[in-house]
């Protein structure tokens, strides 16, 4: 059934399906992992960081349960799923809104014996399928900033976390107090009049009256992360003609430079938020 996405929401639907973007994300940027990355040094793999950082966050949950269940909003190809269902044995829902990574997302799952704890949902955070008060955890990573409507999300959040449930995420945010304009290049890259900021989300998840546990700030690894791509990008530019566009490739290089820039000029923040919902 074809579901009515907020713009924003349906133009990184449509970009996230196209060829491009989907041999991009998954063979450069991490592979099952689509996120910013917590780095030990410039030269560590993408893949690497990126997945420190799902092991990081599941840490920060304390020990993840086999009864816990799990939703993962905007899941990308489901690594965070995969580790959270291998590793703890929890049962998550995957919600995203590319079908094209989802069935990838899938087709991982079955070959790995995981399909029995890991369902895929074709959907939007914005409007999450189903009864509330019924996931333990709600998690996501460096999805939020594809809606214009983040309070929404937000409350959708609340709503399906259980009493005494946590949410956890992380999001490419602009820092508290940046300068008006200084953003436009990679607000105009990726289709969206604004980010979030750490003083957005905080005072949200007030409003929503969720109990904040604390906010690990690791905006540093933000300009890391993107240069790093950028670096293996440009490395393995060769040997991706035929399967990604030369117009994508130059796009995305001058798109994850604006990322780098703005991160160390000090406009950009990113770090792991964690909510608790009263019980």
């Amino acid at each position: 059934m074809m579901q009515n996405y907020s713009s924003p929401v349906a133009t990184a639907r449509d970009y996230y399906n196209s060829p491009d973007a989907d041999h991009f994300y998954h063979s450069i940027w991490g592979g099952e992992d689509i996120h910013i990355g917590l780095y030990e040094h410039d030269r560590e793999p993408i893949v690497d960081a990126s997945r420190r950082t799902v092991a990081h966050m599941a840490d920060l949950l304390g020990e993840p349960q086999a009864d816990w269940r799990v939703l993962d909003m905007g899941a990308g190809y489901g690594g965070s799923a995969r580790y959270l269902a291998e590793n703890h044995g929890c049962r998550v829902t995957a919600l995203n809104l590319s079908e094209v990574e989802n069935e990838r997302n899938r087709s991982i799952n079955k070959s790995r014996g995981l399909d029995g704890l890991i369902e895929v949902l074709d959907g939007s955070f914005e409007t999450v399928p189903g009864e509330g008060e019924r996931f333990d955890v709600v998690w996501s990573q460096d999805a939020f900033l594809h809606s214009g409507e983040r309070e929404q999300v937000l409350r959708e959040a609340v709503r399906v976390l259980k009493p005494g449930g946590v949410l956890i995420f992380t999001d490419p945010m602009a820092q508290d107090g940046c300068p008006e304009g200084v953003l436009d290049p990679i607000l105009a890259r990726i289709h969206l009049d604004s980010l979030g900021s750490p003083g957005f989300y905080q005072q949200a998840a007030a409003d929503l009256g969720l109990e904040p546990i604390g906010f690990e700030d690791h905006t540093h690894q933000l300009p890391r992360h993107y240069g790093r791509v950028r670096e293996e990008l440009e490395a393995r530019e060769p040997d991706l003609a035929g399967s990604i566009s030369p117009d994508y490739i130059e796009r995305m290089k001058k798109g994850l430079g604006h990322w780098v820039d703005g991160g160390e000029a000090g406009h950009l923040a990113w770090g792991i938020f964690r909510f608790r919902k009263s019980a």
